[in-house]
C-alpha cells in the first residue's frame, strides 16, 4: 500500500479536494525503494489507464529523476477539482492503491495555472 505524505502539510490533498476550481494540474511526487521501481511504474500505469477513462481527465505524464534516484514525478491535467475528486474517491481507484509497493510514498498536490505578465498566460 502506498503511503500518502502531504507535499504541503498545511494544506494536504484532502483539504484541496474540498475546493472548486478548474482546470487543475495534479503534481504527484513518488519515492520508492530502488528495488521496487518496476512495481511502482506498473501500479502507476494501471492507475493511469483507469484514470484516462474518467470524466474530466485530460492528460498525464510520468517522469523519472535523472541518475540513480528512485524518485518519480507524475503530473495529470483535469478539467476541474470536482472531476479529479470523483475519480480519486472512487472505491475502485482507492482499492488500486494497495497494489503499490509497500516502500512507495506519494505526495500529491493540486495546482492552477497562473497568468504572469510577459511570461505565461492562464
Amino acid at each position: 500500500m502506498v503511503t500518502i505524505k502531504p507535499l504541503d502539510p498545511d494544506f494536504p490533498i484532502q483539504q484541496q479536494l474540498g475546493q472548486e476550481a478548474g482546470p487543475v494540474v495534479l503534481v504527484n511526487l513518488f519515492t520508492v525503494d530502488p528495488a521496487d521501481q518496476e512495481g511502482l511504474v506498473e501500479a502507476w500505469r494501471n492507475d493511469a489507464l483507469w484514470m484516462k477513462q474518467q470524466p474530466g481527465y485530460i492528460s498525464t505524464q510520468l517522469h523519472k529523476a535523472v541518475g540513480e534516484s528512485s524518485m518519480y514525478l507524475n503530473y495529470a491535467v483535469w478539467d476541474s477539482i470536482a472531476d479529479f475528486r470523483a475519480a480519486f474517491a472512487n472505491p475502485e481507484f482507492q482499492n488500486a492503491l494497495s497494489h503499490y509497493p509497500s516502500t512507495a510514498v506519494t505526495s500529491p498536490h493540486l495546482f492552477q495555472k497562473l497568468a504572469v505578465p510577459s511570461c505565461c498566460t492562464a
